[in-house]
């Protein structure tokens, strides 16, 4: 007599356990994935989306990924599965909400603590408006300012694109992004780096851009951040053990704060472990208004790169896409062009800072319910 064995589940069913079964089991996971997450974190972001989005639904397939269903949005999903059909690789994409009226979401905006700014424009015209000429801080959406500058110096002759720039030491951040691990004297085209700078927020790569393009270009279109900060810039600034520096930079005059940074080459990078709490000096930032974030991004969203990463919106809901963020601890933005199947163009920034570490996921699933609800 044959022994019974279980039948492997389907992907759809794996998912489906995870949110239905009281208490999520180790063997469910390959130990390669276990390396790297732990059971209690995926029991965390499991809890964060349905404290988000209510009660689970269903499963269902997206081509090659998965749309998990709640009682008030979707959240779309990567799994894989290895040989023994434990998970090797799970991704939980932004939450969203159903689509939502306008008025709702601002309103939801709104209620956050902290700052909130929101805008909605459709063309020219404001379809929701929440403190948008309020200057906030935006984190990585700043990368929009250098690419404008680029661009304008490609248009202008100044520069082309097949440039190829040379990755030097002391232009090396931190992550998000990868240039970081590579070697000294790596050749890379302006489209490249360009091309990270915006689809993964390579901050080497941006950083690398701020000195081709020039500081002073950039500033003529960010006034108030004066001195135009480098990213490695800023983290050493952040950096705990500089605190000394840090409260000449805050206290100084343009000129004194100028005289700080030409001194800040010297210094090392912080470990990126400090990012990874508490907030940490958000007032050494990019400061920008949701207004002006629109104004750039419609100055730069026709560049095939900026579609590389959707962020929030979902692509085959939409023509085209161009998106950038930033974040944080304290400091979050989302930043969208859309441009809908029957020819509508929408931009859809918003902004929200605070003096602790932000609800992320809460965030992300209104902007991505009000996106919803303009399609």
């Amino acid at each position: 007599m044959q022994p019974i064995t279980a039948m492997p589940l389907s992907p759809q069913l794996t998912l489906e356990q995870l949110f239905t079964t009281p208490q999520i089991q180790k063997e469910w996971f390959a130990p390669s994935f276990l390396n790297q997450i732990s059971l209690t974190q995926v029991e965390q972001i499991i809890e964060n989306i349905e404290n988000t989005l209510g009660s689970y639904q269903e499963v269902q397939v997206d081509g090659s990924d998965y749309l998990i269903v709640f009682e008030q949005g979707i959240v779309p999903t990567k799994l894989v599965l290895d040989s023994n059909n434990q998970i090797s690789g799970l991704l939980f994409q932004a939450p969203i909400s159903q689509g939502m009226s306008l008025k709702v979401a601002k309103e939801m905006f709104r209620s956050l603590p902290g700052k909130v700014s929101f805008l909605v424009l459709e063309d020219n015209s404001q379809l929701a408006a929440l403190r948008t000429n309020q200057p906030l801080a935006v984190g990585s959406a700043f990368k929009l300012a250098v690419l404008k500058a680029l661009k304008q110096q490609i248009d202008g002759g100044i520069l082309a694109w097949d440039d190829v720039v040379k990755l030097e030491e002391e232009q090396k951040s931190l992550p998000s992004g990868m240039l970081q691990t590579w070697p000294d004297g790596s050749q890379l085209t302006v489209q490249t780096l360009a091309t990270l700078m915006i689809s993964v927020s390579d901050n080497t790569a941006t950083d690398m851009l701020i000195n081709v393009v020039g500081r002073d270009l950039i500033e003529s279109f960010a006034p108030r951040n004066l001195p135009f900060l480098t990213t490695r810039e800023a983290f050493v600034l952040k950096n705990p053990q500089n605190q000394s520096l840090l409260e000449r930079y805050r206290q100084g005059n343009e000129a004194s704060r100028r005289e700080v940074i030409n001194q800040l080459p010297s210094y090392p990078l912080p470990s990126v472990d400090i990012f990874n709490a508490n907030t940490v000096a958000v007032d050494v930032e990019w400061f920008f208004s949701t207004k002006e974030l629109c104004e750039l991004m419609t100055t730069v969203a026709d560049l095939p790169l900026m579609s590389i990463n959707p962020g929030v919106a979902r692509p085959n809901d939409w023509s085209r896409i161009a998106f950038k963020g930033g974040s944080e601890p304290g400091v979050l933005n989302l930043t969208t062009l859309l441009e809908a199947k029957n020819g509508k163009t929408y931009c859809v920034s918003a902004t929200w800072n605070n003096t602790v570490p932000l609800d992320e996921t809460r965030f992300t699933a209104i902007y991505g319910g009000a996106i919803a609800g303009l399609k």
